[in-house]
């Protein structure tokens, strides 16, 4: 580090300030006079009428998420979101985006939703004495992570339509079934049934699959997986290879999900197994529940809105569109999973991409502070 450069705590970095009022969460408005800043994602958060509330800028300021760790530079006067919102104002010698730049390429950890301003407080700031050059590199990163935010906003749309090529091509077929196409309530297809209630441990001779283990994909997750040991009660439990499994609630609720038989498993009593008095028809199901088709009849048979429940009587009345054909069904599921394989291997070139330009802002921003830009 050149001699030309200065190093202090984080804490001797800041101004001090005095917050107005925070409002809480439940209390924003969708439109007002003035913005609301917190500690979620989005720049804005909510609105505000109350101009007594307002924290008026002086010079631009770094908002922290102390839960989240979300950083925001904000050169504009706004209100102060509930708890979690750190206002961090730098001191004269530190350019302010500069500063909130700085803090993009400290690595803080994960306390989950602890607070962080602590492990914030432990770190050094290091910096050009010289204003000028401070904003010379400021001029270069706004430059440089504009053309890479405007690359991931292209992989972000180019990830988004493959995922909905895909949604769309499944619809255009079960909306459009042929003329030997049967059209029937799950009910007097299928069978549903109700899942074990066990006590999951870490270890066991059977993978006890409960209803956080499927994903917003309706995929299986392989994190924090429990377990349960062998007993006779639980013989009916025992999963096969492409069973069927619906989440009941929740997060994850109506998401279908296609078991494959990677481990001896059984499944927890938020799911519901659905088995066809067909054979070969999982898979198509497993597809179809990915439709627009689906979903419109899965939220009008649901009940709750804070926490949609979908049981297996409502499953039943679910119309599924299917061909008569067993070679047709066949010729389906072959064209859905090349297009299924395609689409996924697509989705995989883009999350890279994501991950190359993440790495390469990091990599901008740790040149930046070591004087090597």
């Amino acid at each position: 580090m050149s001699k030309d450069w200065g190093i202090k705590n984080f804490v001797n970095c800041l101004e001090k300030i005095v917050y107005t009022t925070k409002i809480k969460c439940k209390n924003f408005l969708d439109i007002g006079e003035f913005p609301i800043i917190s500690q979620e994602q989005d720049h804005i958060n909510g609105y505000w009428n109350n101009s007594n509330d307002l924290f008026r800028i002086k010079k631009p300021v770094v908002i922290f998420g102390d839960h989240t760790k979300v950083l925001k530079f904000v050169d504009f006067d706004f209100v102060l979101g509930a708890d979690g919102v750190k206002i961090l104002q730098p001191i004269n010698e530190i350019e302010p985006r500069y500063f909130y730049y700085y803090l993009q390429n400290v690595n803080l950890g994960d306390l989950g939703y602890a607070r962080h301003y602590r492990l914030l407080k432990k770190i050094k700031i290091h910096y050009p004495k010289s204003l000028p050059e401070q904003k010379r590199i400021v001029s270069i990163l706004d430059k440089g992570f504009a053309a890479i935010d405007k690359a991931v906003a292209n992989t972000e749309k180019n990830l988004q339509n493959a995922k909905e090529l895909f949604d769309s091509y499944l619809n255009e077929i079960f909306s459009n079934p042929g003329d030997d196409w049967e059209r029937k309530k799950l009910g007097a297809i299928a069978d549903a049934e109700y899942g074990f209630t066990a006590k999951a441990k870490s270890t066991g001779e059977y993978r006890y699959v409960r209803i956080t283990d499927i994903d917003v994909n309706g995929s299986l997750t392989h994190n924090s997986k429990k377990y349960v040991n062998h007993s006779t009660e639980i013989t009916k439990y025992v999963l096969k290879n492409n069973d069927l499994l619906m989440a009941r609630t929740g997060a994850t609720f109506a998401k279908v999900l296609l078991y494959k038989d990677i481990e001896p498993s059984i499944f927890a009593s938020y799911l519901i197994k659905i088995t066809f008095h067909e054979k070969n028809v999982n898979e198509l199901y497993w597809f179809f529940s990915k439709t627009r088709y689906y979903w419109v009849q899965a939220e009008e048979l649901s009940s709750g809105t804070a926490q949609p429940h979908f049981n297996g009587k409502a499953l039943k009345q679910v119309f599924f569109p299917y061909p008569k054909s067993l070679d047709e069904q066949k010729l389906l599921i072959t064209k859905f999973r090349n297009l299924y394989a395609d689409t996924k291997r697509l989705e995989s070139i883009y999350q890279q991409k994501l991950d190359n330009l993440k790495e390469l802002k990091q990599s901008i921003l740790h040149k930046a502070f070591e004087g090597e830009l």
